[in-house]
């Protein structure tokens, strides 16, 4: 019988992303997942396990804490990646975790792969493509999530894929769907598409896909002819640049500028990447990916337009854009202009106004408000 303590959930932090009421490190999703695979994951070899999608490490350091060793995790954003790193090392497991990029290497091998499901079809398509693609031919995969945000389209989507699809019974709001005997796999393309003169790319996952969405279009309609800034020491940012659709557009309408995109997204530098390179402006514009303006020096730009998100993970949370706020006024020189496209429902001006400072409105539509903020 084993004397294993149980994983201590209750310890796994969220940090640095946003934590508060209703925010969680993990959920009944990530218990069952790992109660459907422990048997699977038992008898799986050392370095033959990975995870897709962990938010915070539960998965992968409650694996690790039952003795699993060289396990391979992919998390699209970057700030789940630090809370991992956090996580393990405050419960001494960094040893058995190694966080890889989204490529064939990622997944070599695999016998077993956890999946948090993705509420993005595309995206859920495109992991278990390269899952078919690059793992062993006996490969099973656990892929679960909360019922709401699950829909029969995933089973279909995973049957493209797999051979073989088995549905756990339902607990606690949480089911898994076990797949095995890959098909033959495929690795992702960018959807395309293209707007006027823009050229959009969008993997899959990527916020509002190969489309400008109505938040980002009000705010492409007001920004300045002349923004300040520009110039290779001193480039326009586009921060959470999604798709990188504001950055293409600075880019192809002033022919000598500079332009940085910051996303925390994986899936979302891929695409900004893509969407340069398809409007020929990639030689002028860096895509990083990285937590807020991480990147940045402080007092290094005069530009910044920011659509921020309104999600932490699956919850909707008025705590993510005040932090990306604060990073952006370090990151402004004195008198330089943050560009901000809101829902109105959230009413950020005030927010802005204490963390950025003096903040206009520049228009105002049924959802969604552009204001300017001015660097005090």
């Amino acid at each position: 019988m084993s004397t294993l303590e149980p994983f201590p959930f209750e310890r796994l932090s969220r940090r640095p992303d946003a934590e508060g009421i209703g925010l969680v490190a993990s959920d009944a999703a990530d218990r069952l997942i790992l109660d459907e695979s422990a048997s699977a994951r038992a008898a799986a070899a050392p370095g033959t396990i990975v995870v897709v999608g962990d938010a915070y490490g539960a998965l992968t350091l409650a694996a690790a804490h039952e003795g699993a060793t060289g396990i391979r995790v992919h998390q699209d954003g970057v700030v789940g990646e630090q809370a991992l790193s956090r996580n393990a090392a405050e419960l001494g497991l960094s040893s058995a975790v190694e966080s890889v990029g989204w490529d064939a290497a990622a997944l070599r091998g695999a016998e077993v792969v956890l999946v948090r499901l993705p509420r993005s079809l595309e995206a859920l398509r495109e992991i278990v493509g390269m899952i078919a693609a690059h793992a062993s031919p006996e490969v099973t995969v656990f892929a679960g999530g909360r019922i709401k945000h699950m829909t029969l389209a995933m089973n279909d989507v995973i049957a493209e894929s797999f051979t073989r699809l088995d549905i756990s019974h339902a607990r606690q709001k949480s089911r898994v769907l076990i797949a095995r005997e890959p098909r033959p796999g495929w690795s992702p393309a960018p959807a395309a598409a293209r707007e006027g003169d823009l050229e959009i790319r969008a993997f899959g996952g990527a916020f509002a896909g190969a489309r400008i969405d109505i938040g980002t279009r009000l705010l492409l309609a007001h920004l300045p002819d002349a923004p300040p800034g520009g110039a290779a020491d001193d480039p326009w940012i586009d921060y959470a640049c999604g798709t990188g659709i504001v950055a293409a557009h600075l880019a192809m309408r002033h022919p000598e500028a500079r332009v940085y995109a910051t996303d925390q997204s994986a899936v979302a530098v891929a695409s900004a990447r893509a969407t340069a390179a398809a409007n020929g402006v990639d030689a002028r514009i860096a895509v990083e990916r990285a937590d807020a303006l991480s990147g940045r020096l402080d007092s290094s730009a005069s530009f910044i337009a920011l659509n921020p998100p309104f999600h932490s993970g699956a919850a909707v949370s008025d705590q993510v854009a005040p932090r990306l706020f604060a990073d952006a006024a370090r990151v402004l020189r004195r008198g330089g202009e943050l560009w901000c496209v809101w829902n109105s429902a959230l009413q950020y001006r005030g927010v802005l106004e204490r963390l950025v400072g003096p903040t206009r409105q520049v228009t105002r539509d049924r959802k969604f408000t552009v204001t300017v903020s001015t660097r005090r």
